[in-house]
């Protein structure tokens, strides 16, 4: 049996435990969070997956710039489900009572009808297959910004007043195209309260940029962080 499959598993538990030890090194000091982020996080504005060893890991495999295409796909998509089910919690829901295979009544929830998900092109267009999976009749539509932010393509439905919006951008690195974005959708007659950008990383000034423009929209992440991939469509889509 080949070596390989056990080779990169190696290689993944390498990289975490050394980035581990680095921030276990003497003199090297995490960070403190950001005042005004930690103030978006009790706001309900920003969303932030847990600080947990598999995201951590997860985010340490799509930054490392030696992970191979097929590794990156796949660890890419787990991280983004992890996001787009994070995002999902954020929504209304309604009270329903069902009546089991035993013939008990069980009091449960479900959402509400009228989510939706605008991905942004190109990038945007990866967090589709995540979205499928946790919302498998989801209806998805597309938008592509241009160098000059402005809108080149929009293909929405008809009743977007109605609806909440799962925005899809996977790395937010300066929020211009994001900010057009958000501001295409009210465009459209979307409540800023129903549009909830969901992304795996993003800067501390783009969050900032966006929350301050926009209060009402929701902004849920795997990462705050200045080093995010800027490669990232690229390196999803094989065209690095």
């Amino acid at each position: 049996m080949s070596s390989s499959p056990l080779r990169k598993v190696c290689i993944n538990i390498y990289r975490i435990r050394l980035y581990r030890n680095f921030r276990e090194m003497p003199g090297i000091v995490e960070k403190e969070k950001d005042p005004e982020i930690v103030k978006l996080e009790e706001s309900g504005a920003l969303a932030l997956l847990p600080n947990t060893n598999q995201i951590l890991e997860l985010q340490t495999i799509l930054k490392d710039k030696n992970t191979e295409h097929s590794d990156f796909v796949f660890y890419a998509d787990r991280l983004m489900r992890l996001v787009i089910e994070e995002a999902l919690n954020k929504l209304p829901y309604t009270e329903i009572t069902i009546t089991t295979p035993t013939h008990c009544q069980y009091k449960g929830i479900q959402f509400m009808r009228g989510n939706c998900g605008v991905s942004l092109c190109r990038s945007g267009e990866a967090m589709e297959f995540a979205l499928r999976q946790c919302c498998r009749s989801i209806r998805i539509c597309k938008m592509l910004i241009g160098d000059e932010q402005r809108v080149l393509y929009a293909r929405l439905i008809p009743d977007m007043s109605h609806r909440r919006v799962l925005l899809l951008y996977p790395v937010v690195s300066t929020g211009t195209t994001v900010l057009k974005a958000i501001s295409a959708l009210m465009d459209s007659k979307v409540q800023e309260q129903n549009i909830y950008l969901t992304t795996l990383f993003i800067t501390p000034h783009s969050i900032k940029t966006i929350c301050s423009k926009f209060p009402r929209v929701t902004v849920i992440t795997s990462d705050v962080t200045t080093g995010v991939p800027y490669s990232f469509a690229m390196k999803y889509f094989g065209t690095d």
